[in-house]
């Protein structure tokens, strides 16, 4: 009689368990922003190069973007707008999907193909997985599997882009023998980083060489030519910073736009790094700061990473193109060899040479993005830099944002004017073309 009951017990659970209610998903921005601010946190520990970087935020919210674009009527698919790009497949079983909860798995899926530490990525996406799998299986499961189908399929895309192939070239060789050339600075030394960015692949613009800046000035320590001209300033800029003690704006401003993920540091015989976000990351954030603003839903704000994040991409290959193409030697070794031996730049200088502006160039093109989406004159406090232990700045736009972060590198003596005022508009022209060239709205 036991044996009868206990089993009449267990069919009634199971039949309980098959029967289980399946709870609507709903999978809001806040979502989304996790995952992106996971990617950041995993790159900083990994310490990606700041090209490096700016691939590893385009592709995934292109494909988290694609799939937007199957089931909502405002976006349009970028599908024969970037580079090589097809058609995502469609999806099996239409009706079981959960759209933004497949944008957000084939997003941290390509994510966590792009890292070093893979298991702090899992781990993230396995704590989703099972909230999504409690609340209703089959609609996780189909989401899952279209989510997946879409990775790969832009996992195939991204791996003909040329980097894989950039790994096993030549490291750049630094020229000794010419005074205008780039050359290694304290205190870690470092090769040129990413000295073949040029030929990964763009997304929207035509070529590496499309945004060709002009010339910088001539080298030369000749007191009248332009060059000694933008050294000495350099120069005196520090100086004048020295006078005006630690508190300073410009040491601020210096600080807070640094994001140098290879600041090294030195304490007897020991040598460690530092760990900040790249200039790519810090604009992504901005981007999370404007869609929180402005309430933005779950597919604009995928439209506003990705956009930006596009632009962000070419514009490093912009800038990286002119770099090793002038190869220009840096402030601090110009003004250590011939005017000051003492002299240090309030931030460490990177390791790649000095012309254009990295900053500068991504600085432009990210603010010209992210204005087509937001709109001009987007007042927005930036904090970004909080969790590294520096206060909030406050914007009245996004240009205004891209002209501080770009003569932040003057004041953290890093670079030259020419740099800055050419590399900011570099950036800006190349902003204009990647938005102009874009269609991603409807109506």
């Amino acid at each position: 009689m036991r044996k009868r009951i206990s089993l009449t017990a267990a069919l009634l659970l199971v039949l309980a368990s098959c029967q289980k209610k399946q709870e609507p998903v709903e999978i809001t921005p806040e979502e989304y922003h996790a995952s992106v601010d996971k990617v950041i946190e995993i790159m900083i520990h990994d310490i990606f190069s700041p090209p490096v970087a700016s691939r590893i935020f385009a592709y995934p919210n292109i494909a988290a973007y694609e799939i937007i674009t199957k089931n909502n009527d405002t976006y349009k698919s970028l599908a024969g707008q970037v580079t090589g790009l097809k058609s995502i497949p469609d999806p099996k079983n239409d009706e079981s999907i959960n759209y933004e909860m497949a944008a957000l798995i084939a997003q941290m899926d390509l994510s966590k193909r792009l890292i070093f530490s893979e298991e702090k990525m899992e781990t993230f996406r396995d704590s989703l997985y099972t909230i999504w799998m409690n609340k209703n299986e089959p609609v996780f499961n189909a989401s899952k599997e279209y989510g997946l189908q879409v990775a790969d399929h832009i996992g195939e895309w991204m791996d003909k882009d040329n980097y894989k192939e950039t790994r096993t070239m030549p490291k750049f060789s630094v020229d000794s023998d010419d005074p205008s050339r780039w050359q290694p600075t304290p205190p870690a030394y470092m090769n040129g980083i990413e000295p073949h960015w040029e030929k990964i692949r763009p997304f929207a613009i035509d070529s590496a060489q499309q945004f060709k800046p002009i010339p910088p000035p001539e080298f030369s320590m000749e007191e009248d030519s332009d060059f000694y001209k933008e050294v000495m300033e350099v120069y005196e800029v520090r100086k004048n910073m020295i006078g005006k003690g630690d508190k300073s704006d410009e040491i601020a401003i210096a600080q807070f736009w640094d994001c140098n993920p290879y600041v090294s540091v030195t304490r007897g015989h020991l040598m460690f790094a530092t760990k900040k976000i790249t200039p790519g990351a810090h604009w992504i954030g901005i981007a999370k700061i404007a869609s929180r603003k402005t309430d933005a839903d779950f597919a604009k704000t995928v439209y506003a990473y990705t956009k930006t994040s596009i632009a962000i991409a070419d514009a490093f290959i912009s800038c990286w193109d002119e770099k090793y193409r002038s190869n220009l030697i840096r402030p601090e070794t110009v003004i250590n060899e011939y005017i000051d031996d003492s002299w240090e730049p309030v931030l460490q200088t990177p390791p790649f040479p000095e012309y254009t502006s990295g900053h500068s160039v991504v600085s432009g093109a990210a603010a010209i993005a992210l204005t087509d989406i937001f709109g001009d004159n987007f007042a927005f406090d930036d904090d970004t830099e909080v969790a590294y232990g520096l206060p909030v700045r406050s914007y009245t736009s996004f240009n205004q944002a891209s002209d501080e972060a770009a003569l932040s590198r003057m004041y953290g003596g890093i670079h030259y004017r020419a740099a800055i005022e050419v590399g900011i508009k570099q950036g800006r022209d190349l902003g204009k073309f990647v938005v102009d060239k874009l269609d991603m709205t409807k109506g």
